[in-house]
């Protein structure tokens, strides 16, 4: 784990941002060095519908593909800005504020074209550049915007719904049919603090009598 542990510390004790297994997203190509392509899932996501047409889709030489978050209106809304520096010279003069963003958390990557670009090699030039001035917040997500800039395929919507950890009004059609639910957020349906609402989207596939299960006193 050390050959990975290049990110800077931040000053937090949040784990969503200090966890070296969230800076791992950087080193797909390395971690899988015989695989060209991988759709990826957060360890906090339901899997709900069958992914091999997303699986075939033409990326168009794109290295990432994620639903978007850019547009207004939605609880998952958020702007470059929200996150990254436009006012520092460097990134205002690289960078669209106006680019759409997009969520982690089911991704599909193209490694041939990451290879291509050595896009590791850019994560790690803008983390050294972010340890010397302040040019993004905490957090892997930001790195990611100015990593996968103009390298992205935003997908529909209905492919990857996120929310479920913090919104408690999604749209309980939307859900039903999304490919794939997020529970991103604090409240993680296996946690006392969870929106009771979307548990059962959790709870329904777990097998509560695994022995693992019962230690770590996780219930229905």
């Amino acid at each position: 784990m050390s050959k990975y542990n290049t990110f800077k510390k931040q000053n937090s004790s949040d784990l969503r941002y200090t966890s070296e297994l969230n800076y791992l997203h950087f080193y797909l190509p390395d971690i899988f060095p015989t695989l060209n392509k991988i759709l990826l899932f957060d360890h906090d996501v339901v899997v709900q519908q069958d992914h091999s047409k997303l699986w075939n889709t033409d990326m168009i030489e794109k290295v990432i593909a994620g639903v978007g978050t850019c547009q207004e209106g939605e609880t998952s809304f958020r702007r470059m800005d929200m996150f990254i520096n436009f006012s520092n010279p460097y990134i205002a003069k690289r960078f669209d504020v106006n680019a759409c963003t997009w969520a982690f958390g089911m991704n599909l990557f193209d490694l041939q074209q990451w290879r291509r670009h050595n896009l590791t090699g850019v994560y790690h030039k803008y983390l050294q550049k972010g340890s010397n001035m302040p040019l993004f917040s905490t957090g892997s997500l930001p790195l990611a915007w100015l990593t996968f800039y103009n390298k992205t395929m935003v997908l529909d919507r209905r492919w990857h719904i996120v929310g479920l950890g913090y919104d408690s009004v999604i749209d309980t059609n939307k859900i039903e049919q999304a490919a794939v639910i997020h529970f991103d957020g604090i409240r993680k349906p296996w946690m006392d603090i969870c929106l009771a609402r979307y548990k059962g989207y959790w709870s329904n596939f777990i097998k509560f009598d695994l022995p693992l299960l019962q230690r770590c006193n996780t219930q229905a």
